[in-house]
C-alpha cells in the first residue's frame, strides 16, 4: 500500500527517487497535533524501506516550516494527563526523531520559514538543512517552562554547533536568524526564499542518484560512532568499508571511472 498520510502532504517522484513531505497547516504555522506527530513517526519508519525512495525532503507550506506543538490542540490537553499519559506522549515525539535518524535514506530539511520548538528539533535531526533567508530558528522549550532538552535536542545540537552555543540556545530559547544559523553551522546553506524549493530538490536528487548502500552506511556510522572511542570507531569503519567493497556499487564506480562515464548505482 502506498504512503498516503491524512495530516500532511506526501509526494514521491518515481523518476528521481525523491519523496517530499510537506507539513500542511499553514494557517497554524504548521504546528503539530497528536495526529501529525504520530503520522510523521510512522511515515519515517516506512520510508526506511519504501521501494523507490532514495532521498527525502521535508518542508512546510506557507510562511513557516514548523512552529512546534499546537498550543490549542496539544498543550491544553496535556494538563488533563497524568505522568504515564505525559510519558506516552513525550516518548512518541522522541520516536519521531529516532525514526528520522534511523531512516537509511538521506533526509533534507527545506526550511521555508519559522523553525521553532519541535520543528527546530525535526530540522536538527535531518541530515542536511537548507534554509530560506526568512527561516529564523529557536528551541523554545524553556520559554514555556520546560527543559531545553526535548526530543533529543541536547544530544543533536551540541554535535551540530558545539556545546557552548547549544547550551545558550537551549537555555535561552532565543531566535537565531537564518544567516547566524548558517554561520554557526546549524544550517548547511541559506538561499533566497524563491530559490529554496529548487535548491533542496536538486540536493536531494543528487543524493538519490548516489550509492544508496554507501550513504546508508555513512548515516548509520554517524549515529553509532558518537558514543564510541576513537579505537572503536576505527574498527567499525574498517569493517564497514570492507563490507562496502563487496557491494556492486564499488565495482560500478570503478568501471564507470575507467570507461569515463557516469556511474549507475544500484537502486
Amino acid at each position: 500500500m502506498s504512503i498516503s498520510p491524512d495530516t500532511f502532504l506526501y509526494a514521491h517522484d518515481q523518476a528521481t527517487g525523491v519523496a517530499t513531505i510537506t507539513l500542511n497547516r499553514p494557517d497554524r504555522l504548521n504546528s503539530l497535533t497528536f495526529e501529525v506527530y504520530a503520522e510523521l513517526r510512522d511515515t519515517f519508519a516506512r520510508l526506511d524501506t519504501e521501494p523507490g525512495v532514495r532521498a527525502i525532503v521535508i518542508t512546510g507550506a506557507g510562511r513557516a516550516f514548523c512552529s512546534g506543538g499546537d498550543v490549542e490542540t496539544i498543550i491544553g490537553r496535556l494538563f488533563e494527563k497524568d505522568y504515564e499519559g505525559l510519558l506516552e506522549f513525550t516518548r512518541m515525539t522522541c520516536a519521531l526523531i529516532a525514526n528520522i535518524r534511523s531512516c537509511r535514506r538521506p533526509v533534507v530539511a527545506a526550511l521555508n520559514g519559522t523553525v521553532a520548538g519541535a520543528g527546530a528539533v525535526i530540522a536538527a535531526a535531518a541530515d542536511v538543512r537548507i534554509a530560506s533567508e526568512k527561516a529564523k530558528i529557536a528551541f523554545l522549550f524553556t520559554r514555556v517552562g520546560l527543559s531545553g532538552a526535548d526530543m533529543g535536542a541536547a544530544w543533536l545540537l551540541p554535535r551540530l554547533i558545539g556545546f557552548g552555543r547549544a547550551t545558550q540556545l537551549l537555555m535561552t530559547g532565543e531566535f537565531v536568524s537564518a544567516q547566524e544559523a548558517e554561520r554557526i553551522g546549524l544550517y548547511n546553506k541559506v538561499v533566497a526564499a524563491d530559490a529554496l524549493a529548487g535548491e533542496a530538490s536538486a540536493f536531494a536528487e543528487a543524493l538519490a542518484s548516489g550509492p544508496q548502500f554507501g550513504l546508508a552506511m555513512t548515516k548509520d556510522l554517524l549515529n553509532r560512532e558518537s558514543v564510541m572511542d576513537f579505537a572503536g570507531a576505527l574498527e567499525v569503519e574498517a569493517q564497514a568499508q570492507a563490507v562496502c567493497m563487496q557491494h556492486p556499487d564499488f565495482r560500478e564506480a570503478y568501471e564507470a571511472f575507467m570507461a569515463k562515464r557516469k556511474p549507475s548505482f544500484a537502486r
